[in-house]
């Protein structure tokens, strides 16, 4: 029988000090240098074997049948215990999958193997993943967010706690609370404390290093603080690396070096005939290496690696650019930014608001280059087929649906195998993208869509749609990003 059921470490206990449970050695012994000594080490911090498995293997069965640790090995909040173990169900279940979609496996989703050990041994953290639980239940419930509230006012002061203490304010834990906060004030339409948190974040990165150190010791840590800030923002908070991995922001993945060898990279369509930006040139020319599918599977991507490409080709093609942009380039800039968002999916948290103002973007765009008239058929075509995709259920989409349907009519592309051979010349297809893009077009090809009818010669299609001045594209000039982006649905 133990002796005692106290949770804090000996030294810690001694001088009657708040201890923070780290194992093996918490924050103030490390401090200090002296040994660290649990009287419960199973119960102070248990690994993922024990909570986290026992909780995945009863998401089947009643929740009574789960395991937990009868003295509550997990840090202490101010709801109820039963509660308290149906949150932690609740966020090991279908939180942790809702945030990482990517990988759906227990043994390896990031959330349950990364985050989680964390959150047990931070109780800033782990009120913020109660939070999170708490809010998708009681939303789902429809009566009212009271828990979710005292989570959110002890997890605040928690984290108000670990920031005045210069041993706890630049953890991974500590960064992971703040930036969970961020989106979670989002989504409730704060838009001035989800600025302050993420503001909080990026102070703490740079003290740290940058971006490339915190991912050195919490690769989850380095994937979510930028990709959480950019959606809740609307724009890049963080730099990037170059081509070859020189600076401390997001790296690029290993796939990307050798994408720049022109052996590995033949030059299918005379990208170098494109009237774009050079620097524009170069990203597509290394995504058609790396995202092009291999026999068997679609792309040679880990799931980690297609979040490492996605946000580290984003924040490339949303950061400033050093010159002034062509309506061409543009258009290419922002089509392959919605391309990497669709073909990526919604990870941490959702993108559907950054994702409408650049499809906004992309119809501006696109606007003023059927207006010049000079755009490759095989881009254009490419371009409204990521535009028609990534609009449905907006008021874009009829815009971008009428004026691809005149494409078709102007250059002959009567059937899908027409308009699939433009696109794979743009970029290859995988099994996903090939269906997005046809259930994109299967309506114009039933002749659901209205058109002009098109001049007789097919290289004016362009001014077909450049006359087609109907549509208010509602962008009035704005450039990406947005003052403010509106709150996701």
């Amino acid at each position: 029988m133990r002796r005692t059921l106290r949770r804090s470490c000996a030294a810690c206990a001694k001088a009657k000090h708040k201890c923070d449970l780290h194992t093996p050695r918490c924050s103030r012994c490390t401090l200090r240098k002296v040994q660290c000594i649990y009287a419960n080490e199973p119960l102070s911090s248990p690994g993922p074997s024990k909570l986290s498995m026992s909780t995945i293997q009863g998401t089947g069965s009643s929740k009574s049948n789960l395991s937990f640790d009868p003295f509550d090995s997990y840090p202490p909040t101010s709801l109820p215990r039963s509660r308290v173990q149906n949150l932690i169900v609740h966020f090991l279940s279908k939180i942790a999958f809702q945030y990482y979609p990517l990988d759906l496996n227990p043994g390896s989703n990031p959330f349950i193997n990364s985050w989680w050990p964390l959150a047990l041994a931070d109780p800033a953290l782990f009120n913020v993943s109660l939070q999170t639980a708490s809010l998708d239940a009681e939303l789902h419930a429809q009566k009212g967010f009271h828990q979710s509230a005292i989570l959110m006012h002890d997890a605040v002061s928690l984290i108000r706690h670990k920031i005045d203490d210069p041993t706890l304010a630049f953890q991974d834990a500590t960064m992971d609370a703040v930036v969970t906060l961020a989106a979670i004030e989002h989504g409730r339409g704060n838009i001035h404390e989800c600025k302050m948190h993420i503001d909080a974040v990026k102070r703490m990165v740079a003290v740290r290093g940058g971006v490339a150190v915190v991912k050195q010791s919490s690769p989850l840590t380095a994937r979510m603080v930028p990709w959480v800030s950019m959606l809740v923002t609307g724009s890049p908070q963080f730099d990037v690396q170059d081509d070859f991995g020189n600076g401390d922001g997001i790296a690029p993945i290993d796939q990307w070096l050798p994408a720049l060898k022109t052996e590995h990279n033949p030059d299918v369509r005379g990208l170098v005939d494109f009237d774009v930006d050079s620097s524009l040139r170069d990203i597509l020319s290394k995504l058609r290496v790396i995202l092009k599918p291999t026999v068997g599977s679609n792309s040679n991507l880990s799931t980690n690696d297609l979040h490492d490409l996605t946000c580290y080709v984003l924040h490339r093609l949303l950061l400033p650019f050093s010159s002034e942009l062509t309506s061409i380039s543009e258009s290419l800039r922002y089509a392959l930014a919605i391309y990497m968002f669709v073909i990526h999916g919604p990870t941490y948290y959702s993108h559907v608001a950054i994702l409408h103002q650049i499809v906004l973007q992309l119809q501006h765009h696109l606007q003023a280059a059927i207006t010049f008239n000079n755009m490759d058929s095989s881009l254009l075509t490419w371009c409204f087929s990521v535009g028609m995709s990534a609009s449905i259920g907006t008021e874009a989409h009829d815009w971008f649906m009428t004026h691809a349907a005149t494409i078709t009519r102007s250059q002959s592309l009567e059937t899908w195998d027409n308009i699939e051979s433009y696109l794979k010349s743009i970029l290859a297809l995988d099994a996903r993208s090939k269906a997005m893009f046809h259930a994109a077009w299967q309506p114009i090809f039933d002749s659901s869509v209205p058109t002009e009818e098109p001049p007789g010669d097919p290289t004016t299609a362009r001014k077909t749609l450049r006359d087609h001045e109907n549509y208010d594209y509602g962008t009035n000039g704005s450039t990406f990003p947005a003052d403010s982006s509106p709150n996701p649905p």
